[in-house]
């Protein structure tokens, strides 16, 4: 299996245990909401233009939520389960166009509930989160109000980008990978001036 495809097992796992109704860390998403979004994504590309464009965003909205509440939850989570449809563009992109997004709404879900803890990534998994990281920290955060340096814990250098101070954010791939779009809720440590690191935290992510 591919590691799009162990992501995608695993977060069906999740979603079927919390139900259509927990929290997530998307503000104002329950899973129902989430899982209406990964649906569209996936089987109508018309979705997906809503995502990156912002003209088409209303549109995108509409489409999630016809599809929430036109589908009882089994059949959403079936939907998400079977993969993007074969019509659709990320079919054939899965390896390198679904990881990040399984992953990250996968620990959306995780740890909106508190009491999370990272989890053990298999090799495979934590390769392409590093990469992903590499490519994804730079494009999110073109306004960083800073030289930003992301850190593997090991003390290797993922990326760097950015201009002004410099701010150090050190951890696991996957924590940075969160980081990169976004979200608080993850086991990073940062090292600059605090004024800096918070104006950091606080920029607006591009997707």
């Amino acid at each position: 299996m591919s590691v799009a495809s162990v992501e995608r097992a695993a977060l069906v796992r999740t979603l079927r245990m919390v139900g259509p109704d927990a929290p997530t860390l998307c503000p104002g998403w329950t899973t129902r909401r989430l899982v209406a979004h990964l649906v569209a994504r996936e089987r109508r590309p018309d979705a997906l233009l809503g995502i990156g464009v912002p003209r088409f965003a209303e549109r995108r909205h509409r489409i999630e939520a016809h599809i929430a509440n036109g589908h009882t939850w089994p059949e959403l989570v079936d939907r998400l389960a079977s993969g993007p449809a074969a019509y659709a563009p990320l079919r054939w992109l899965d390896r390198v166009a679904n990881i990040h997004e399984l992953f990250v709404h996968h620990e959306d879900v995780r740890r909106a509930a508190g009491g999370w803890t990272p989890r053990a990534l298999d090799d495979r998994t934590v390769g392409a989160l590093r990469r992903l990281t590499r490519f994804f920290a730079p494009v999110l955060m073109p306004g960083v109000p800073a030289r930003v340096a992301l850190h593997q814990s090991d003390g290797a250098v993922l990326a760097r980008f950015g201009a002004g101070p410099e701010v150090s954010v050190t951890g696991p791939p996957g924590e940075l990978l969160l980081f990169a779009f976004g979200r608080n809720a993850i086991h990073v440590e940062f090292a600059g001036d605090p004024e800096v690191i918070d104006a950091v935290r606080r920029t607006k992510r591009r997707f």
